[in-house]
């Protein structure tokens, strides 16, 4: 890639960046996404670092603002009013300052905090900032353990597809299929196929679940009896190792620090517990690591490219790299959410097929600390080259490379800046 390419596509995305600030926070995207999502907030602060460690930072502290008393940080914070977006506050109802969803994402925030740290050029600010998000991310954490683990498996639970942030995966169909539509289901009208075509979004049939779900654990205020009543209890691959490398990344936070109260033994404690639980994701027959249904106490028959987050989480091994240089091979760019040759497989639905650029990230990171540079290598450059040769898309096409989803995507600009541009010959 010349250098002069690299320049303009760094160029781009700052100022795609800039474009979706709205002081304090940015939105995913102009119009489908018009408000502070929390994964994407935290890996979005991945691309502030590179040109504006302050803002970086902003963005977490201004995520962490809208959390919960008893810790849970929403997946949605409404900072302020947007009609053009469905569900919207007057749909979650939480009652909160600023309004918020009532379910959560999963938590990359410790581990972005740790890497926006490392690479810090203002130390003293930087730690500054860690220091006064330490105690957050701690409850946030705890949180998970507690409230969505109360048996204390080492699983937690997911309540909601829309807190794997992978909302519509072929992982959640057979779950999702045992949801009863709520006969009193409010109407509404969707908003997002109005700025994306509706062959690469959610179906009908899965939003009507979805609605179900808001509208159940709504009426039960978002307690935390839910757990133990929501119709759909996953503990979901992608959140479990994503907490364990969270985890991981709190404890080491702690030490860099020096924070001597931290609650190190509870958080290795944590570590250990998700550790010996992560074999109820791996398929013996098929080497794969699968997300596990609660309710049936099975592994969901599907498998998808969130079980290599276990590289990520640090518990990924040779066996798995295998099985993900056999699933590279059926696309011409890599990884697709899920195998070309399931027959769930949907090159341009969402989470059915498409590429992320944020997931190559992740599991991209994980593989290169692991030592299995090459594959690391190939996620990288495949993501480099998707958005070289076609732009900031939400997703793409791992067939012919092409952009779906919303354009212009923060998230997607954040990790070019942050890693997919990086030392690119």
């Amino acid at each position: 890639m010349r250098q002069t390419t690299r320049e303009r596509l760094d160029a781009s995305a700052r100022e795609i960046l800039q474009e979706n600030d709205r002081g304090g926070y940015t939105v995913p995207a102009r119009g489908l996404y018009p408000f502070q999502w929390n994964w994407d907030s935290c890996l979005v602060a991945l691309g502030w670092a590179a040109f504006d460690e302050a803002r970086a930072w902003q963005e977490i502290e201004t995520l962490f603002g809208a959390q919960w008393d008893d810790g849970m940080l929403p997946h949605i914070v409404f900072q302020r009013p947007d009609p053009g977006y469905f569900p919207g506050p007057e749909v979650w109802r939480t009652g909160r300052t600023p309004a918020t969803s009532g379910i959560t994402q999963p938590p990359v925030a410790a581990s972005c905090v740790r890497r926006i740290l490392e690479r810090a050029r203002d130390r003293p600010g930087a730690e500054a900032a860690a220091r006064r998000l330490f105690p957050k991310l701690l409850a946030w954490q705890r949180w998970f353990h507690c409230m969505r683990d109360p048996d204390g498996s080492g699983l937690v639970a997911v309540l909601h597809p829309w807190e794997t942030g992978m909302d519509n995966s072929p992982a959640w169909d057979e779950a999702l299929a045992r949801v009863d539509v709520a006969p009193d289901l409010e109407p509404y009208t969707r908003r997002d196929t109005q700025h994306v075509a509706a062959a690469e979004r959610p179906t009908a049939a899965e939003y009507d679940r979805y609605m179900t779900l808001v509208q159940l654990y709504r009426a039960h205020h978002y307690g935390p009896e839910i757990v133990r009543q929501a119709p759909f209890r996953i503990a979901d691959v992608a959140t479990n190792c994503i907490l364990l490398r969270a985890d991981r990344d709190l404890l080491w936070l702690a030490g860099r620090l020096g924070l001597d109260d931290a609650p190190r033994a509870e958080i290795a404690g944590w570590i250990a517990r998700t550790e010996a639980a992560c074999a109820h994701f791996r398929d013996p027959a098929s080497g794969l690591w699968h997300s596990y249904d609660l309710r049936v106490d099975a592994r969901a028959p599907t498998p998808t490219h969130a079980g290599f987050l276990a590289f990520w989480a640090g518990v990924g091994g040779a066996a798995l790299a295998d099985r993900l240089e056999s699933w590279l091979a059926g696309t011409r760019y890599g990884l697709a959410s899920v195998r070309a040759e399931d027959p769930r497989f949907e090159r341009r639905r969402y989470w059915r097929g498409p590429v992320w650029a944020i997931a190559n990230f992740l599991i991209g990171a994980g593989l290169a600390e692991s030592g299995f540079d090459r594959l690391a290598d190939r996620l990288r450059k495949d993501t480099a080259e998707l958005i070289a040769e076609h732009g900031f898309f939400e997703y793409f096409d791992p067939g012919d490379g092409s952009g779906c989803g919303g354009d212009r995507f923060s998230w997607t600009a954040a990790m070019w800046l942050a890693w997919a541009g990086r030392e690119l010959a």
